[in-house]
């Protein structure tokens, strides 16, 4: 395999290694899941399998790209030669995949920089849902799909008419903001949504089954593989800091500046500045 691959064949070897690891995820699924440990706070869990899944996606990675970069959410960073960094969540939606939802994905984002969402260029990202086998995957310059089928993102005629995904963090005070946010943003667009997994909230926003998702506080690899196929799929993408965390934004062209906008001007409102 060349030093430098096309995104492509990034996406290639991404996809093969994350149904790989999503037919894992589902094995364990399947057998019984427990808590290993808890992280920000008793809430914020990960599994066994979490941490089994990101090993194999790790190790798969560095037998095909020994020299590249990886950053995981449960076995942190290593540093790579090459300037590409694999951004991975092994299981995105811990707590669904904990509670028996089929609302939780394997995200596998490839990205030429460091894994920061504000300098990175995005060059592949797959998210595959285990429970159903879906696989949203995405290569620059060559679009995004589902399962095969082109991705494109909806048009909604007003702000009123747009339906937003969003999620929550971890952490009570970071929740209370969230909802304070939402207090003004659910009575100007048509309904608000929350999964739990972000990545699959990204591909909702590609595949049109939501108009936009924006959330404060997500982590680079919650959303790596997924902006890739929102993006791809016609979204636009916008990131802020709001408060001393990061805000994102994925949303469909028609309403980006007015929501974007409206949200920024909610976040001053709740959280000062």
């Amino acid at each position: 395999m060349s030093d430098m691959l096309t995104p492509t064949q990034f996406a290639d070897l991404a996809e093969s290694i994350a149904r790989e690891a999503a037919a894992l995820a589902a094995r364990r699924r399947a057998e019984g899941v427990e808590v290993a440990d808890r992280k920000s706070s008793i809430v914020d869990v990960v599994t066994a399998a979490d941490r089994e899944v990101e090993a194999l996606v790790r190790s798969r990675i560095a037998e095909a790209r020994p020299d590249d970069g990886f950053h995981g959410e449960e076995s942190g960073s290593g540093a790579g030669t090459t300037g590409i960094t694999w951004v991975v969540d092994p299981i995105d939606g811990t707590v669904n995949y904990l509670y028996g939802s089929e609302q939780y994905g394997v995200s596998i984002g490839v990205v030429r920089g460091s894994a920061d969402p504000t300098t990175w260029e995005a060059l592949a990202g797959v998210v595959v849902v285990p429970a159903t086998g879906t696989v949203f995957r995405a290569a620059r310059g060559e679009g995004a799909t589902r399962d095969g089928a082109p991705l494109r993102v909806a048009a909604p005629a007003s702000l009123a008419e747009t339906l937003v995904a969003t999620g929550f963090g971890y952490t009570a005070d970071r929740r209370r903001e969230q909802v304070a946010v939402l207090a003004g943003l659910i009575g100007e667009v048509r309904d608000v949504r929350r999964a739990g997994a972000a990545s699959l909230d990204c591909c909702a926003v590609g595949a049109g089954t939501v108009d936009a998702y924006y959330e404060r506080g997500i982590n680079p690899w919650d959303m790596a593989a997924g902006a890739v196929v929102a993006a791809e799929a016609g979204a636009v993408v916008r990131v802020w800091e709001a408060g001393g965390t990061r805000s994102f934004l994925f949303a469909a062209p028609a309403v980006a500046d007015e929501l974007e906008a409206l949200v920024r001007r909610l976040e001053a409102d709740v959280l000062g500045g």
